[in-house]
């Protein structure tokens, strides 16, 4: 082959690496729920038949992208460094659009089931289901009020805590108080402080002799009973 069989591949390359980037760019639209439709209803299976023909318009793309980089491979080089750092290039451009394909189409499928769960979990507790389910706005606007719900239950929360803390640092503060005020009147009044420990001391005391007392004539009972 000449060099204008090279050419016309790599013209044609870049023609189809142009519109592939194109449809990339709508396929990613569609499947981030970008379509819209005259009903709201319908918009989500209008979707998914716009994103399933895309889906396989690129991937047919891609393959023919891929023959024509498989068919500029086999052409002589003649040693060319030029024509092996152009043909890689087309080779990473066409794994750049690969992986990019995949993404959106994981992306889409991660939208899909999390709205396939929303509707799931909506199904018996709302008026408004039609035979296809909860809307795409229907679904968005009772997450964002079962998001609402728990911002208030949390803040609830949050302000049940703050007081029981201010109470019980009003009780600290109380019993510090009450605590200085005791020191205070023990160190004002020394006397009477000495006469509390006077007393103690007498009440254990008279404590001692009772019980020797009790303990004497316990064995003085004994020794009669065995006499």
């Amino acid at each position: 082959m000449s060099s204008s069989d090279w050419d016309d591949l790599r013209k044609l390359a870049r023609r189809l690496e142009n519109d592939i980037d194109l449809k990339l760019v709508a396929f990613s639209k569609v499947g981030s729920g970008g379509s819209t439709s005259s009903s709201p209803d319908s918009a989500p299976l209008l979707g998914e038949h716009i994103f399933d023909n895309l889906s396989v318009e690129i991937e047919q793309m891609l393959e023919k992208l891929s023959n024509i980089n498989d068919k500029m491979a086999e052409l002589p080089s003649s040693g060319t460094s030029m024509m092996i750092h152009t043909l890689q290039r087309h080779r990473e451009i066409l794994n750049g659009y690969r992986q990019e394909f995949s993404k959106i189409r994981a992306n889409h499928t991660t939208r899909i089931e999390r709205e396939e769960l929303l509707r799931g979990s909506g199904i018996g507790n709302s008026s408004s289901l039609t035979s296809g389910g909860l809307s795409r706005r229907d679904m968005y606007l009772k997450e964002s009020s079962h998001l609402s719900s728990s911002h208030s239950l949390i803040n609830d929360q949050i302000s049940i805590a703050m007081e029981t803390k201010e109470h019980l640092t009003s009780q600290r503060q109380y019993l510090k108080r009450m605590q200085t005020r005791f020191n205070d009147i023990s160190n004002r009044f020394p006397m009477i402080s000495s006469l509390i420990q006077r007393i103690n001391m007498k009440k254990r005391r008279d404590s001692l002799i009772v019980g020797g007392v009790i303990a004497v004539c316990t064995f003085l009972l004994i020794l009669y009973a065995f006499h």
